[in-house]
């Protein structure tokens, strides 16, 4: 059974940094695409970053140039570095995976089979 698990949420003043980690345990695939999405209060969940496991990253336009993602296959944990947070960008944090070798594109949440639970990251301005 495939589980995901997020930690590192919190609370952050505008301007600061946060560091979101994530676990991928009980894969069968030897690929797979992991992604984070957020979900800010009243609005949609949408896509924030992503990596495929060759390294190609994808990133929201948003988050372009302030956030980082990056990925141990080996141990199947993916990081977010978030720097310059905005109070808009408070909401809860999902880490997702899927099987793949390709690129990961973060339009449509069907392509992610796995999904944790959120965490939240609440940005005070």
């Amino acid at each position: 059974q495939v589980q995901v698990v997020e930690s590192g949420g919190g609370s952050v003043q505008a301007g600061g940094s946060l560091r979101l980690s994530c676990t991928l345990s009980g894969v069968t695939y030897q690929s797979y695409c992991m992604g984070w999405f957020r979900q800010a209060p009243g609005k949609e969940r949408e896509g924030v970053a992503s990596i495929s496991s060759r390294g190609a990253t994808l990133y929201a336009d948003s988050v372009k140039g302030r956030f980082t993602v990056s990925r141990d296959g080996a141990k199947n944990t993916l990081d977010l570095q978030m720097t310059g947070l905005k109070s808009e960008e408070t909401g809860v944090y999902y880490c997702a995976a899927y099987p793949s070798w390709g690129l990961c594109p973060m339009d449509d949440e069907r392509r992610w089979d796995y999904w944790g639970q959120g965490t939240q990251v609440t940005v005070s301005s």
